[in-house]
């Protein structure tokens, strides 16, 4: 049987999968009753708000229907809280992205401060925070400036 930590984790590497994938929709629906704070301040409650938020920021190629991402997860660290109902994890990410004429390289690295709940006999995502921290070429990645989020 799978711990808590475990299950948390899984989580947290399963967002990395769907991102890289294109699948919004099921990055939303990981979100579905959580919070995603942006390093601006901003915040992203609910599926609808998510998945818009992803579309709109997101680049998808058609070739694929993937952002040609490779998101890193790692030194992924998980406190249960003594209830057994909450729980917070801290992890480090790396994003690499590659295309015909974009060499494979990191475009930005930072980390994830994550808060979880277990309800109904599962664990979710209550709040995710980004903190980008390592900044490098973004526009192939992102569709809007990434100079406004630094």
């Amino acid at each position: 049987m799978t711990t808590a930590a475990g299950k948390i984790k899984n989580l947290i590497y399963r967002y990395a999968e769907l991102i890289d994938a294109g699948e919004f929709a099921a990055v939303a629906e990981l979100f579905a009753n959580a919070t995603i704070a942006a390093p601006d301040g901003g915040e992203t409650v609910g599926y609808d708000a998510v998945l818009a938020m992803y579309r709109a920021s997101t680049r998808i190629y058609p070739a694929t229907g993937t952002p040609c991402t490779q998101h890193v997860t790692s030194n992924v660290r998980v406190e249960t809280g003594d209830d057994g109902k909450t729980a917070q994890a801290w992890s480090k990410f790396t994003v690499f992205q590659a295309l015909p004429d974009f060499p494979l390289q990191a475009i930005i690295a930072g980390h994830y401060r994550d808060s979880f709940v277990f309800r109904d006999k599962l664990w979710s995502f209550q709040r995710r925070e980004m903190y980008p921290q390592l900044y490098g070429d973004l526009s192939r990645h992102l569709l809007f400036d990434a100079r406004e989020i630094q």
